[in-house]
């Protein structure tokens, strides 16, 4: 009978820790992991600083401040001066779309995506732009950014 009931435990612990490492493995950002385990936000944040932009995942506000449709992506809040991404030309409010061919709909899709791409020295960033209520007859569209990052 104890025998038994140690079974009995050491199947219900044990089912408990795979169904935790399935989640862990099938949902990761549900614990502060990327898919591919290393790229977190914060390192996505700082990719995006060494690029020249500071960024946030579009929530519902930015939704609706940008006349936007859906409630994802990744925003420009701010651009650093004499960088990559001023050169470029990216505008503050811009929603990045893709970098590289590489949708962004993340902060770690972000992330990976300049991971990638920064080391190039020259690659493609597609934004959104939203129309500006102040000039009218200027809608908002998709533009296409040449970034080349000069070297010493």
């Amino acid at each position: 009978m104890e025998w038994a009931l140690d079974t009995v435990r050491l199947r219900l612990f044990l089912s408990f820790w795979c169904v935790w490492l399935g989640l862990v493995v099938l949902h990761p950002e549900s614990f502060g992991q990327s898919a591919n385990g290393d790229m977190t936000n914060e390192k996505a944040l700082i990719l995006a600083e060494k690029f020249g932009i500071d960024v946030g995942e579009v929530d519902e506000e930015v939704q609706k401040i940008l006349g936007l449709t859906k409630a994802e992506g990744v925003v420009v809040y701010a651009v650093i001066g004499g960088s990559p991404a001023e050169l470029a030309g990216i505008k503050v409010k811009a929603v990045i779309k893709e970098i590289d061919k590489h949708e962004i709909k993340t902060l770690i899709d972000l992330g990976n995506a300049l991971e990638q791409s920064l080391p190039t020295k020259n690659f493609t960033v597609a934004t959104y732009e939203p129309a500006d209520p102040d000039n009218q007859g200027v809608t908002g569209g998709l533009n296409f950014h040449f970034v080349r990052i000069l070297q010493d």
